[in-house]
This record gives structure tokens, sequence and C-alpha cells, in this order.
């Protein structure tokens, strides 16, 4: 059994990070397993050394420790344009120009992912791609090319047993997925799954606010042959209105907590795990 925790060195780890992390070792222990830490820096434009040792620090202060050399997105970059490569020569790709204002002027909805894509560059040819152009999956040609896919098989008190995938859900709630941003940098839905792979991560421990994205995470899977994990999907820190913390919002950081005084067995506490 192995597990990971794959924080992006965006911004402070706070309280939901430090009840995600925790979860993870937890449940590596549990199942007598192996828990890794992996830095997800995939966002030049906003991942900062600081931050990632930010992440070291926090996670010792926590009592948690992993295997080294950690893997970084950062040193695999030429692996993912593989990725990329392969998928554009099996036509499975295309480049989109679209611009967030774009696609709700074109009729974009909301989805599992944020904006559904509606598809306004999908007759675009990878020929025709710009350095600056996005890179899309074709949800459709791909769903047709992965044929039958596995169950998700879900372990943990918010969802279980397993699920099965409905196609014609899945194109109306998340639609064609960016796998390479506009500035060159592997999305998250490329470079997570692709080290999974590489990993050979068994156990895929994570938040809820993710557990839709599994279910386009099991096609790609399927496409690149790489082995479905099975998904813990646990409940998230919310804050007084109900929101869930997040870097984004400047959500109080744990060194802020370890600033005040607070102790590691604090920290379990204050997310229910203590």
């Amino acid at each position: 059994m192995r597990t990971r925790f794959a924080p992006s060195p965006t911004g402070y780890l706070h309280l939901g990070h430090a009840y995600s992390a925790l979860t993870v070792w937890n449940v590596a222990a549990d199942m007598g397993g192996k828990a890794l830490l992996r830095i997800e820096d995939f966002d030049r434009q906003r991942c900062k050394p600081d931050y990632e040792q930010a992440i070291y620090d926090d996670l010792h202060w926590l009592g948690l420790d992993w295997p080294t050399p950690v893997r970084r997105i950062s040193d695999h970059l030429p692996d993912y344009a593989a990725v990329l490569e392969d998928l554009a020569d099996r036509g499975l790709l295309y480049p989109c120009a679209c611009t967030r204002g774009d696609i709700k002027a074109a009729g974009g909805k909301p989805g599992w992912d944020g904006i559904v894509y509606p598809g306004t560059c999908r007759h675009r040819d990878m020929a025709d791609a710009a350095p600056t152009d996005a890179l899309r999956l074709n949800l459709a040609a791909a769903l047709d090319e992965a044929g039958p896919l596995p169950a998700i098989h879900e372990i943990g008190p918010l969802f279980s047993d397993s699920h099965t995938i409905d196609r014609h859900e899945l194109l109306d709630q998340i639609g064609d997925p960016v796998l390479r941003r506009k500035t060159g940098d592997p999305a998250y839905h490329l470079v997570t799954l692709h080290d999974d792979a590489a990993q050979g991560i068994s156990h895929v421990v994570r938040g809820a606010d993710l557990w839709r994205a599994t279910f386009l995470h099991v096609v790609i899977q399927t496409l690149m042959d790489w082995p479905t994990p099975i998904y813990h999907h646990h409940d998230l820190i919310r804050d007084d209105r109900g929101d869930r913390l997040a870097k984004i919002d400047h959500s109080k950081a744990i060194r802020a907590y370890r600033d005040e005084g607070l102790t590691p067995a604090d920290i379990r506490a204050l997310v229910n795990l203590g």
C-alpha cells in the first residue's frame, strides 16, 4: 500500500492541509503502508521556494516523515511533454486560445470542475497550436478510444463501494479539460495522474472536493494504460461560514498557530484528529 500527500507550494499550509496530511499518514499506518510526500510545483507563476521549504517545516513539526528524495513536478517536465505528444499523435488534443470571458460568453455553464468548456476551439488542429495556447483533451474522442472504463473503488466514510462512470454525465459536467496551460505548464489533471502511476500509488487519499474529478481521472488513466488506484475522499475543514479553507482566501497558516504557541497535539485537536 502506497499513498501520498501532494501539496502545491503556492502559499503556506493551513488547517485543511494539516487535516489532509494527517489523514494520509493515518490511513497508511492503519493499512501497514507507506505515505509519500510529493511537491506539485507545476504553476511556475505562483510556486515559491520559500513555500516549498515551509511545507517540509510544517509537516516535520506535525511529526510526519517520508522517504527521500521527494518527487517534484518541475524535475520531470519532459515526462509530461511526452504524454502530451502521445495524446496529440492519437488525435486527442487540440489547442485553445479562449479566455475565461470567451468561455462564459460562448455559453459555458458551471460544472463539477468549474465552468464547462463549450468546445469553441475543438475544430482546431494541433498543427495550428501557438506556444501561448492551452491544450485540451477532446473528452468525447478520449471516451471512444478508452472503451469500457473500470469502476471506481472507494473506501472511507464519505463514499463507499464502487462507482461506474456515466459518459453523458461526464461530458455534461466536465467537458474538455486543460492538460497544458497557456503558460506552457502541465496541468493538474495530467501531472497528478502521471506521478501516481510513476510512484506506484495504490491508494489516493484526498479531499472530497476532488471526488468528481476522479471520474475524469479514470478516463485518462485508462487512455494511458496507467493503473487506477483505490480512492479515499475525506471531509473538508471549513471556516465559520461553512466555506472550505483555501490558500487563495489567505486562510490562517499552520505556522501562525505555531507562532501563537500551539502544539502539534493542539492542531490535531482542532481538526478532530487528536
